[in-house]
This record gives structure tokens, C-alpha cells and sequence, in this order.
């Protein structure tokens, strides 16, 4: 899965941002925090949701499971506003 170009990323002090582009069928903007980041950031690649996790696991300290949740959490709504392939 990789983030369309039809979205772009916007951070600014703790706060992300994922802004459509007039050419998305989506309008609108996806507020987060920066774990949101993180994941946009990687989603620029062509990636897996484990991947995804697994780099956030060698990154982050959090009770077992939490990354996992966060990650799906996010890959859902960003397929649900198709924001991401795959």
C-alpha cells in the first residue's frame, strides 16, 4: 500500500495534517498527531501494514498491542477516504 498523490502532508509544531488535492475524490483534511506522521511518512513508500508496525516498534516504546491498533486504526480510515493503494 503507498499514499496516493492526490494527498499531501503537512506538519506543523506536534499536529499532521493530510490535505486533498482537488483531484481526490475525497475533500477535506485528516487532522493527527505525529504517530499520524510517522505512518504517512512511511506510507510514501510502497509498504505493508506489519512493516509499518514493525518500524514503529523499533522506534517506540508501548504496551503490547497498542502500535498494532494505532497502525490499523489508521491504514482503515485512510482506505475508507481513499487515501491509500492497496
Amino acid at each position: 500500500m503507498k499514499l496516493k498523490k492526490e494527498f499531501i502532508v503537512h506538519e506543523a509544531q506536534d499536529e499532521t495534517m493530510l490535505v486533498a488535492t482537488g483531484k481526490a475524490k475525497f475533500s477535506g483534511l485528516v487532522k493527527g498527531n505525529k504517530m499520524l506522521g510517522k505512518v504517512l511518512e512511511l506510507l510514501k513508500n510502497d509498504t505493508t501494514e506489519a512493516e509499518v508496525v514493525a518500524k514503529l516498534r523499533a522506534e517506540y516504546e508501548a504496551p503490547e498491542g497498542k502500535i498494532e491498533a494505532d497502525v490499523h486504526k489508521v491504514v482503515t480510515e485512510l482506505k475508507k477516504i481513499g487515501a491509500i493503494d492497496g
